[in-house]
């Protein structure tokens, strides 16, 4: 209970910085319409938001709605997405994605994660990203390679697995603040904190927790 009450307090400092330090986080991947933010994110998975924007720059100029890539070829899409890493699965996931939403959703990106967990590849992480990102609805904290870093770092989960850590940090801090942790952690982790074992005596989210500086957890 000691520790529990111990990471309680933790997080919601560490979630009162970033909100402090972002006050209105969003994503660094580019896109114009719903679908595409959808795909965007897809193609993140175990790949740097700068990759997949430079690879949508010219792929969303072909494919602008869920009908363009309901009926993309996939041969087509799988090599221009080839870049990004097992571009092959992701390419099947987005046209399987997208004739769905076309087939059940009326061609809209549904707005629960239960309806976003119906397509195939999306998992808790994405659904979440989405909901937040494109309609401002937190249902859940989405755990990616930042969050999963930090949340292991600031000793606020024993679990390694990325939905686990997700339904761990939720415990900690209050809904009306999730919305900060998921973008807060990864800008915070891009541009002050990165993984490279180095120097962060001085960084905001150390000066909270100093047992940090010598907890550098390994990638995945």
């Amino acid at each position: 209970m000691k520790k529990e009450l111990e990471r309680i307090a933790r997080m919601r400092k560490i979630a009162r910085t970033l909100k402090q330090l972002y006050t209105n986080p969003k994503t660094e991947l580019t896109y114009e319409k719903n679908f595409q933010f959808l795909v965007a994110v897809m193609l993140s998975a175990q790949c740097t938001d700068k990759k997949v924007n430079e690879c949508t720059d010219s792929l969303f100029k072909k494919y602008k709605t869920s009908k363009d890539f309901a009926h993309a070829r996939l041969s087509v899409l799988q090599k221009e997405i080839g870049t990004i890493p097992f571009f092959r699965n992701k390419a099947k996931h987005i046209v399987h994605s997208a004739q769905l939403i076309e087939e059940k959703f009326y061609g809209e990106v549904p707005k629960t994660i239960d309806e976003l967990m119906q397509l195939p590849g999306v998992a808790y992480k994405t659904a979440n990203v989405v909901l937040g990102e494109l309609f401002d609805i937190w249902e859940g904290i989405a755990t990616d390679t930042h969050v999963r870093r930090f949340a292991l770092r600031f000793d606020l989960t024993d679990n390694t697995d990325l939905t686990k850590i997700s339904k761990d940090l939720e415990a900690l801090v209050p809904k009306k603040d999730w919305k900060y942790v998921n973008n807060g952690f990864v800008l915070y982790g891009r541009y002050v904190c990165p993984a490279r074992p180095h120097d962060c005596e001085k960084h905001p989210l150390t000066k909270i927790w100093p047992p940090s500086m010598s907890r550098w957890p390994k990638a995945k």
